[in-house]
């Protein structure tokens, strides 16, 4: 049962309707609380806010205590983008190990027994999946967690992993409109820019919307790049060519639309918060997306505050607020009404590893001698991006120190990380753990170093497979997943 706190105008809620904010801690805050009795209808969960399925599963009871169809959003891909399982790694495989299977019964299964789990932690909506094309293999914010570099794959890919998801009753976003695969800046930094012409994007990054919303999803996410073929002033999640004259209009998309992260400096850095947040309305976008790095109490009223002040002044109108709040309570509407449905489903436990398993490329270089004792664990270690983040785990230490005890275990970076690792290893046999060798000159340079000392190391790629395999076994995982680490791991020691 919903209940509207005495006093809370229609304006005032509808400005609190359109907001999915963010908060610290793994139990609802009292202020949080509040808002939604004030009319907030979505909330965002992050990695801060996960210790156990348990957990969340008690914290979304808490804040469903004033509104029973609150949507409960999570950042959720799977593989590298992991928020369910950021303390261990995610069980299941992410998009380019799935799109390297291709199998869309696979993607469409992973994707039903991940909405099965995040139904069953009473999260009813997930900012995934990524259907972006990865035109660009040196992307650094998108790589894995795109299907792959053909449209058609994206595309089918994409509408698998939306009609499993949903099977589960949780509402799916598709994202990032119009494309972030041909991008070489990060977002959450600065501004990115597609210099491509309108027929390249109509054929290469639109397909997948295409699928997404044929296959029914139920949100769409839009990203903060700039497309001079389509707009040459307004970065996508501030543009009314690109929400509403192309996504509405020309596509005939009627379902949300929220935006990427709103504080990303892309738009706070540029347009600042609050106005960011009224042109996004204005666009044609009906959520906001904030809270993976603003997560108080005042970030969100000077947001309601902006948009009230926005409609009352003349440069918003009501009715665009009052139809993005309207969409964002039918959502919230529709996945109240589907809770139950991921009881209807079978459980599928295993079926992350199995994908994991599928999506190995094991490349051996003559007959080098099979691992079958202690080795040394050289992980290569890139900074990751702010979406991937830094808590989660990665690689194949855990699994092969299981498997093989007495093996060690080192992580090293920088233009010195081969002879490191070298001296590290002593005289045991390596096992190099690397991501986007292609992206990393120092990467490269200290396989080259490894590779002439010891010509019998074992390569792990866990990122794009774009370098030539190398190495006495070459394993690429497509992914740095937790099942992709003991699928790994399992390839090593079969040789």
């Amino acid at each position: 049962m919903t209940t509207i706190a005495p006093g809370t105008d229609t304006l005032t809620r509808d400005a609190l309707a359109v907001l999915q904010p963010g908060f610290d801690g793994t139990t609802a805050p009292d202020w949080v609380r509040r808002r939604i009795d004030e009319g907030l209808a979505s909330v965002a969960l992050f990695g801060r806010n996960v210790v156990s399925e348990e957990q969340v599963t008690a914290l979304t009871a808490q804040l469903r205590a004033g509104r029973d169809d609150l949507l409960v959003a999570i950042d959720e891909e799977s593989g590298d983008v992991t928020r369910l399982d950021v303390r261990t790694g995610s069980a299941f495989p992410g998009n380019h190990a799935l799109g390297a299977v291709d199998d869309p019964g696979l993607t469409r299964s992973v994707a039903r027994e991940l909405g099965r789990r995040l139904a069953a932690c009473g999260v009813t909506f997930d900012w995934a999946p990524s259907a972006d094309v990865n035109a660009n293999a040196d992307n650094p914010v998108i790589g894995v967690r795109s299907f792959g570099a053909s449209p058609d794959l994206v595309a089918r890919h994409t509408a698998a992993w939306v009609e499993g998801l949903q099977s589960s009753g949780v509402a799916a976003c598709t994202k990032h409109f119009p494309g972030h695969g041909d991008t070489n800046v990060d977002s959450h930094h600065a501004v990115p820019r597609i210099d491509v012409d309108a027929d390249t994007l109509y054929e290469r990054e639109l397909p997948p919307f295409r699928a997404a919303i044929a296959a029914g999803t139920r949100a769409i996410m839009s990203a903060h790049i700039l497309v001079p073929a389509l707009d040459p002033d307004r970065p996508g999640t501030l543009s009314p060519r690109i929400l509403t004259e192309l996504l509405r209009g020309e596509l005939g998309y009627q379902g949300l639309i929220v935006t990427d992260g709103i504080e990303m400096r892309a738009i706070s850095a540029t347009y600042g918060l609050h106005q960011g947040v009224v042109l996004a309305i204005a666009a044609g976008a009906d959520a906001i997306c904030v809270g993976g790095g603003l997560c108080d109490e005042g970030t969100v009223l000077g947001m309601r505050d902006a948009l009230v002040a926005a409609v009352r002044s003349g440069e918003l109108p009501e009715e665009r607020l009052a139809d993005a709040a309207a969409r964002v309570r039918d959502l919230a509407a529709w996945t109240a009404e589907h809770r139950g449905d991921a009881a209807r489903t079978t459980p599928d436990p295993e079926i992350g590893l199995v994908a994991a398993r599928r999506a190995l490329t094991v490349t051996r270089a003559g007959a080098a001698a099979p691992v079958t004792g202690p080795v040394y664990i050289a992980r290569f270690s890139p900074a990751p991006n702010i979406a991937v983040g830094h808590e989660t785990p990665w690689g194949v230490a855990a699994e092969l120190e299981r498997l093989l005890p007495g093996s060690a275990f080192g992580t090293f970076t920088g233009d010195d990380a081969g002879a490191a690792a070298l001296a590290a290893a002593g005289g045991r046999r390596i096992v190099a753990v690397v991501r986007d060798e292609h992206r990393h000159p120092w990467m490269r340079s200290a396989l080259d170093t490894l590779l002439a000392a010891r010509p019998d190391t074992v390569v792990v790629e866990m990122g794009l497979p774009q370098a030539p395999p190398r190495g006495a076994l070459h394993v690429a995982t497509y992914g740095a997943a937790r099942v992709c680490g003991v699928a790994a791991a399992e390839a090593v020691l079969a040789g």
